[in-house]
């Protein structure tokens, strides 16, 4: 046992130790300058928020610390014990009587309130390392891929049904995770299509054509599907072919020559031809997976029906699914909508209050917007504007570039690991910190959705603080044992 432990602090990445303590360090101060008021100096009372957060930031380094002495081997072992424990946790917290801020994610214990959805991150890490660290595993085999994706997507729609949108979303962090282990980049590629044919269908679907029947956004996707099967076909069909010359050159030109006619003969919606044109695409791939027997065909006309059916059902998931008010946030940020007093207010004001700082900040407790509480949630969601507003561009500037080297750091170490279950947690560990950096800093510039989700390490939080710290701790010690 003691030779263990010598070995553990031994073999420990400092580098990552050290850039956690300076995020957390810089946090509290950050939670202490967001909830500061005026005459209340005591920041080390536990009554106050930064009382509190540092109470937690004491119980993490002490988590911290049992969870790099515990037996590396445990965590393969027990790990679809926790992940069990956690989906259970979450199952019942839906029928959860507490309600805070609409969700129902949330555990009361007397005064202490823990969200199983934070802890969920790391227990879903560990069971897809040890699925995925198996030896019979292969991303080629379609029932291993799809188990894989049953472990990230149960614990998803469970968070969804608690009304916890935002963390949910974070679970789309493991694709990354996925993609490094083998997936094909076909699923990448139909992802940021998903993406930009919602985006642009919503964001022009009731514009209108010339022509004054057609929408813009249908036919801007139309057209989309009909080219980006073209290329489909040009990178995995018959490369001696010219059948992506004929697809692109008389889709294309059916489409244009449709759209003149429309606007200056006799109109009509030429989405109608577009999709007849889809049609005839549909059947010209199935003759030739008939005529050659290459399988990328039939693939090629599922992306083909899936894309058209995707579009055509994201007015019923955005009216229907989605609550009122992240239909507002979708619809102000895309600029469908201006409401700087309702969905807009908390970026307009967060915006201000980075603006405001300038290139040095107005300096540690010296924040106009936030010491006034203009910045709804400024020391969780939004706690990134009291950065920019006390530190200016220059603090903003360096806390990011903590958290790239913490991500960079992450990286190395992944790399270096001697087993597929310690490279797949690690992959798991830098997406999910990606994730949350990415989309709580482009919510607070206002350039993504407000879904809701913390900065690690910055946001004041119990949940929050050990769910990052457990998650980052445990690959440090599995990362410790490695030449074990």
């Amino acid at each position: 046992m003691d030779y263990m432990r010598g070995s553990v602090w031994k073999n420990v990445d400092w580098w990552i130790i050290g850039l956690y303590m300076a995020l957390v360090i810089c946090g509290w101060f950050s939670i202490c300058g967001a909830s500061y008021n005026y005459g209340e100096p005591e920041f080390f009372d536990f009554s106050t928020r930064s009382g509190k957060q540092l109470m937690w930031i004491g119980c993490s380094l002490g988590l911290g610390f049992v969870l790099l002495m515990l037996e590396d081997r445990l965590y393969d072992t027990y790990a679809y014990l926790v992940y069990g424990v956690l989906i259970l946790l979450l199952f019942g917290t839906i029928f959860n009587p507490h309600e805070i801020k609409g969700s129902r994610s949330w555990i009361v214990l007397g005064p202490v309130s823990l969200q199983p959805a934070e802890f969920a991150k790391f227990a879903t890490a560990l069971a897809l390392s040890k699925y995925i660290g198996e030896y019979t595993f292969s991303m080629q085999k379609p029932k291993d891929m799809a188990t894989a994706l049953a472990i990230v997507l149960l614990p998803m729609a469970l968070i969804i049904l608690q009304q916890e949108t935002g963390s949910a979303l974070v679970y789309l962090s493991f694709f990354l995770m996925l993609y490094r282990e083998g997936m094909t980049g076909a699923v990448l590629f139909s992802g940021i299509c998903a993406v930009a044919f919602f985006i642009v269908g919503l964001r022009f679907g009731n514009e209108l054509m010339p022509d004054e029947m057609t929408s813009w956004g249908e036919f801007s996707v139309l057209t989309l599907v009909i080219l980006l099967s073209a290329l489909l076909t040009k990178i995995y069909g018959n490369r001696e072919s010219r059948d992506p010359i004929y697809i692109a050159g008389i889709g294309g030109g059916a489409v244009l020559i449709g759209s003149l006619f429309s606007c200056y003969v006799i109109p009509f919606n030429v989405c109608h031809l577009q999709l007849w044109l889809c049609g005839a695409l549909i059947f010209f791939l199935l003759l030739r997976f008939l005529h050659e027997r290459i399988r990328n065909y039939l693939y090629i006309i599922l992306f083909t029906i899936a894309s058209i059916a995707f579009f055509f059902s994201t007015d019923y998931v955005f009216n229907r699914v989605l609550e009122p008010h992240q239909k507002v946030r979708i619809e102000v940020l895309l600029g469908m909508k201006d409401d700087p007093s309702g969905a807009g207010y908390n970026v307009n004001q967060s915006k201000i209050a980075i603006g405001s700082g300038g290139l040095l900040g107005k300096g540690f407790l010296n924040g106009t917007q936030t010491k006034l509480k203009y910045v709804p949630e400024q020391d969780t969601d939004f706690i990134f504007c009291t950065v920019g507003e006390e530190q200016g561009f220059l603090g903003s500037a360096a806390v990011i570039l903590l958290f790239t080297a913490l991500i960079l750091r992450l990286l190395v170490l992944a790399e270096r690991q001697n087993s597929r279950f310690g490279r797949v947690y690690g992959y798991c560990v830098v997406g999910i910190i990606f994730f949350h950096l990415f989309i709580n800093i482009g919510m607070v510039l206002g350039l993504t959705p407000v879904i809701g989700i913390p900065l690690p390490f910055f946001s004041y939080g119990g949940s929050s603080l050990w769910g990052f710290t457990i998650l980052l701790f445990v690959f440090l010690r599995i990362d410790a044992a490695r030449e074990k």
